[in-house]
């Protein structure tokens, strides 16, 4: 089985993004003519085709997509430079970063000039504050100083945002936050989509120019070094792409756990293992499981939508756990 899949070319894999961009397009609670309300909505006709397709299902697809690819190449990006399979791209504390800003206006108010925006434009601010941090305090960029100076911001970012909803200023401030902090492209906008891409873009690039770095070290640092390569250099370039990624992503969609845990486990076997080629199919990948995983939760029956994060998390902790479990018979 392993030989098939190791067989299947990427073009394979962005294939099934195209498709399942049009899928996504077409499923809703109305049915309506796709290419139909796409050309309307292209026109500025305010017909109920173009309204639903150009205004609701477009700018949730793009995003979903989006959102899937960054956290898939994050995903990737971070196991193949810390050579741990159990490494998940919020380790950067980016994601904690970003909540802190979107808590900042749900508080406070900050930020009201850009309108609906405030709250993406605060998570990424947010996300690079902690980036920052964690940089300053990782000093080496050694890959072990790296992750404990992940860990030691992420906590400390988890714990000022459990400051702040303790503290919040009233019950709606602190039920905006913990929806948004479930993760989730519903009701968002092209604009929402804008934000996100130059993030998108940066990041990919990169994590892609350090991809000679990332095949090299999973045979070890030595080996690394010793054909030429800039380790530290270039592992402050992959964490600032991941802390790119995913901080744009949390900024726009919120939280969406366990996809850059799931994705880059599902293509390594279709790429024998090539810590290089895993990046872009990750990205594939990860465009597509977020994008079905969308679809799935509209499909959904009851009044009350569930959310995009929960079901990412509901789909990939049994499999955290089995790596875990994997892991421990390892060591």
């Amino acid at each position: 089985m392993a030989k098939h899949l190791a067989l299947i070319p990427p073009a394979v894999v962005w294939l099934a993004v195209v498709l399942v961009a049009a899928a996504s397009l077409s499923i809703g609670s109305q049915p309506v003519p796709v290419w139909d309300g796409l050309l309307a909505w292209g026109r500025g006709e305010g017909v109920a085709e173009a309204l639903i397709v150009g205004e609701v299902r477009l700018p949730r697809t793009v995003l979903a997509l989006a959102v899937g690819a960054a956290l898939g190449l994050a995903g990737a990006a971070l196991q193949g430079l810390l050579r741990n399979p159990l490494a998940e791209p919020g380790l950067t504390g980016a994601s904690q970063g970003a909540a802190l800003g979107a808590a900042s206006v749900f508080y406070y108010g900050w930020f009201a000039a850009v309108g609906p925006l405030a709250v993406p434009a605060a998570g990424m601010l947010g996300a690079g504050l902690t980036l920052a941090v964690m940089v300053l305090l990782a000093g080496s960029a050694r890959a072990g100083m790296v992750i404990m100076a992940g860990l030691a911001v992420t906590t400390l970012a988890g714990a000022l945002l459990a400051l702040a909803l303790n503290y919040a200023p009233n019950p709606f401030a602190m039920q905006e936050l913990v929806f948004w902090l479930m993760g989730s492209v519903a009701d968002r906008s092209l604009a929402d989509a804008a934000l996100l891409l130059p993030g998108l873009v940066l990041g990919a690039a990169l994590i892609w120019s350090q991809r000679r770095l990332l095949a090299a070290l999973s045979l070890g640092e030595a080996v690394a070094e010793s054909m030429g390569l800039r380790v530290r250099s270039g592992t402050r370039v992959v964490v600032l792409g991941v802390a790119v990624l995913v901080g744009a992503s949390v900024a726009v969609a919120g939280s969406i756990g366990f996809v850059g845990l799931m994705v880059p486990h599902l293509v390594r076997p279709w790429v024998r293992h090539r810590a290089d080629r895993v990046l872009g199919m990750s990205a594939g990948v990860g465009a597509v499981l977020v994008c079905l995983a969308d679809m799935v939760v509209r499909m959904l029956p009851g009044t009350q939508e569930l959310k995009l994060g929960v079901l990412t998390s509901l789909m990939g902790a049994p499999l955290f756990v089995w790596l875990v479990w994997r892991e421990r018979g390892r060591w």
